[in-house]
């Protein structure tokens, strides 16, 4: 359970990662940004199916994923913490939905 529970952690942490990257970095989308976020929802979404368990243990895992995302942003952007946002702006559905954000399956 352990080992499932950080990599859904490892795993939301890329998806919230480039979500970001995709709203405060626009003018800098990328192909590879897609398929990161679509590769990362669906291993998220496989662990999930796989592990019926983790599902209670996914709110919580969202807002420590949100400090991986925020590193992230800040490793690969000129972004710094203070240009982000402190709590994750994505609900579970929008992080979970491969259509989200709107142009992501152009």
């Amino acid at each position: 359970g352990k080992q499932q529970r950080q990599e859904l952690r490892n795993f939301l942490g890329v998806v919230i990662g480039h979500l970001l990257k995709w709203d405060y970095q626009s003018k800098h989308r990328s192909k590879s940004w897609k398929a990161t976020i679509r590769e990362q929802r669906k291993e998220v979404l496989r662990l999930l199916k796989d592990n019926p368990s983790l599902q209670p243990y996914l709110q919580g895992a969202i807002a420590d994923a949100h400090e991986a995302g925020l590193a992230i942003v800040v490793r690969e952007t000129p972004l710094d913490y203070k240009d982000l946002p402190s709590e994750c702006p994505y609900s579970v559905e929008q992080i979970l939905d491969l259509s989200f954000p709107v142009g992501l399956l152009d």
